[in-house]
């Protein structure tokens, strides 16, 4: 059986000091990578450092990946720290002001736009000029089911950007594919995250229904009739990133529990 050994690469991972990041960033550092970081809070950043216990294989770097300056500061912050980017994993994404379409409002759209999908652009800008220059690369776009697909009410912000998302991640891994680079996403279904817990109630709400029925109908639009598991996307991550997924790129990868339609 193959190891998945990742020694002398390094990740950078955004919005990584919780969630599905924070689970991607402790499966890459487990398999020996060298990792940073990303959010918005700095004494969650610190904490979540100490936490993974990497020592100096692990950095973290403040940032809002709203704002183009942030992003691409933390993307060369890596290289510049580390000497390099072999991996970048654009975690973070999501959106608020739940609404119908005709009630949503300009700040809400454009937020969603900037953390969905703006964000990985100005990322995967910056590391895709490093890992050229070494001919070897992996870009991971976390989407989601909703990126597939358009069921819910009042995300019509959320959905078209996982969406987009999805057909940047197809782009980049045709223009970059005989340089040794891939590019793909993951495709969630419902994992109960932090960001779940302060975003969810609020969709729930907009949605006429409360929190515990927004999970419960998550579960059930599953074929495995429960939530995802943050380790379970984290082991897709990895399987990505080693030398056993070279050859897949281009893909929506789901881990959903069978629920997209």
């Amino acid at each position: 059986m193959n190891t998945i050994d990742l020694s002398g690469k390094v990740a950078a991972i955004t919005g990584g000091s919780r969630g599905i990041g924070r689970g991607i960033a402790e499966a890459l550092l487990s398999a020996g990578a060298m990792v940073t970081i990303n959010g918005r809070n700095q004494e969650k950043g610190d904490q979540a450092i100490v936490d993974m216990a990497a020592g100096d294989r692990a950095k973290f770097i403040a940032g809002d990946v709203t704002r183009q300056s942030d992003v691409e500061n933390f993307v060369q912050s890596t290289i510049d720290h580390f000497g390099r980017i072999d991996i970048l994993v654009n975690n973070a994404g999501g959106s608020g002001g739940f609404a119908p379409v005709a009630e949503m409002s300009e700040e809400a759209w454009q937020e969603a736009a900037a953390w969905i999908l703006h964000s990985a652009f100005w990322g995967t800008r910056i590391a895709l000029r490093d890992m050229e220059s070494r001919g070897w690369g992996r870009i991971i776009n976390i989407s989601s089911v909703e990126g597939k697909q358009a069921n819910k009410e009042n995300v019509s912000h959320y959905i078209t950007f996982k969406h987009a998302l999805n057909g940047f991640t197809k782009a980049v891994a045709f223009e970059y594919g005989t340089k040794g680079i891939t590019s793909n996403a993951i495709s969630p279904g419902a994992v109960e995250t932090d960001l779940m817990k302060e975003a969810g109630p609020s969709a729930a709400e907009s949605a006429g229904i409360t929190y515990e029925q927004f999970k419960e109908n998550y579960a059930q639009d599953a074929a495995i009739k429960r939530l995802n598991t943050v380790e379970e996307v984290a082991g897709m991550a990895l399987f990505l990133t080693s030398d056993l997924g070279a050859g897949v790129t281009g893909a929506i990868l789901p881990v959903d529990g069978g629920s997209a339609l």
